[in-house]
């Protein structure tokens, strides 16, 4: 910035009297060694020029030197130490300009898409699914779930529990063991429910749930942390399908007052097993097959599944009653032993009833499941009546197994809530 002193004394000429009364005294030019430079004297051309400079402010801009503003002089500095040490003086004669800062914009939530706050927080689970028509299983193979999202008690020790719907809860549930301490848990274990129809497969879901440890469960009722469900009519029998599905929360229906017999039962579940409770009571598996070498007929009680529940925990006690009518005595009635608090029992028991296959083929086999009762009668669960009167595949069983010797058929037989002699 150029200073210019300018030092005006009364001409002694003039006296005071003269047009200007005064005379320049010394004009100079402050340089960096502020030296003034000698001035010359007085003049009217001078008194014009330096009344010129003196009406001149300060407040122009610096001035150019070969191209170079006065900024450019300084030492190079980045722009952090320039604006962050107060050393360095602004040499912008200009007042600082204070930005204008806008009013933050409102940031607009995205728009839902379906159920995926429910399902995306929730995290995935990876599964495989197939339906083996000549065993009659439905195999299904938890593989991992990804993204769990912690509970509430901040445990991750998780596992995947399996119902098949309609049907009981207790009857069709099955569960994976206790991966602990992930988010990510990785279980590769494989649930099979036996006795699996094609007639299941039309108009059954399975339902999918990633559960707490059971120990933490016992404290109070909590929900699983996600489930999901897969109508099982989209099955291709003899296929395996596999599936990576985002999990749900669970999902609540009103009973209606017709079955509201106690409060707070709002679950879905339990509304299925009210309406189905006298459907359906189960399914036993046999197997027959008529002995040249022995010249009888072998009975195999292999297993049941799906029993209707007969005690107040929920499970039963089952065993199974043989009789083949009208045989009296002892060697014309079996019973297998008990297996307690299960409602798919195995037993893979034979037993054996001597005689020709022309008389066999005149008599009936009733085969009985039971609840066992300790001190009390016991209950009975559901039966079924193998002979050549029968109908359907009962009939076919039977027949099939005595018209070819040394053949073991297997079937699954439903049980009915009646059958029409049970005589010990």
């Amino acid at each position: 910035m150029m200073v210019v002193k300018i030092t005006l004394r009364q001409s002694a000429n003039c006296g005071g009297k003269g047009p200007l009364g005064w005379r320049a005294g010394s004009c100079g030019l402050l340089g960096s060694g502020g030296a003034p430079s000698p001035a010359p004297s007085a003049s009217p051309t001078a008194t014009r020029w330096l009344s010129r400079v003196t009406s001149v402010s300060t407040q122009q801009p610096p001035r150019q030197v070969q191209g170079l503003s006065e900024r450019s002089r300084l030492p190079p500095r980045t722009l952090h130490d320039a604006l962050s040490d107060a050393r360095w003086p602004c040499l912008d004669p200009r007042p600082p300009v204070t930005p204008v800062r806008s009013a933050p914009q409102p940031q607009l939530d995205p728009e839902p898409e379906g159920d995926s706050d429910d399902s995306t927080a929730l995290g995935t689970l990876e599964f495989t699914l197939l339906f083996d028509t000549d065993n009659s299983t439905l195999h299904c193979t938890a593989h991992r779930a990804k993204g769990l999202k912690p509970p509430a008690s901040g445990s991750m020790d998780t596992f995947v529990k399996a119902n098949l719907l309609p049907g009981a809860s207790k009857a069709s549930q099955l569960r994976t063991r206790t991966v602990r301490g992930t988010r990510g848990p990785v279980w590769e274990e494989t649930l099979t429910y036996h006795g699996f129809t094609l007639q299941d497969a039309r108009r059954k879901t399975l339902r999918l749930c990633v559960c707490e440890d059971p120990w933490l469960r016992r404290r109070r009722r909590v929900p699983p942390l996600g489930e999901l469900r897969v109508p099982l009519r989209k099955l291709v029998p003899n296929r395996a399908r596999s599936f990576d599905v985002c999990l749900e929360r669970r999902r609540l229906t009103k009973r209606p007052k017709s079955l509201d017999t106690a409060r707070g039962m709002s679950l879905y579940e339990q509304e299925v097993e009210a309406e189905l409770a006298s459907e359906e009571r189960g399914r036993v598996l046999l197997s027959l097959c008529y002995s040249s070498q022995r010249g009888g007929l072998l009975v195999g009680v292999l297993r049941c599944a799906h029993l209707a529940p007969m005690d107040a925990n929920g499970y039963s006690d089952p065993f199974v009653r043989l009789f083949l009518h009208p045989n009296t005595g002892r060697k014309s009635k079996y019973k297998t032993s008990v297996r307690k608090k299960t409602l798919n029992p195995e037993f893979n028991e034979e037993f054996f009833y001597a005689g020709p296959r022309e008389e066999l083929a005149q008599k009936t086999l009733l085969v009985s499941v039971w609840d066992y009762d300790l001190g009390t009668a016991d209950d009975f669960i559901g039966g079924v009546q193998l002979s050549s009167r029968a109908g359907g595949e009962r009939q076919q069983h039977w027949r099939e197994c005595l018209g070819h010797s040394d053949r073991r058929l297997e079937l699954w037989h439903p049980l009915d809530g009646a059958p029409l002699q049970l005589s010990d």
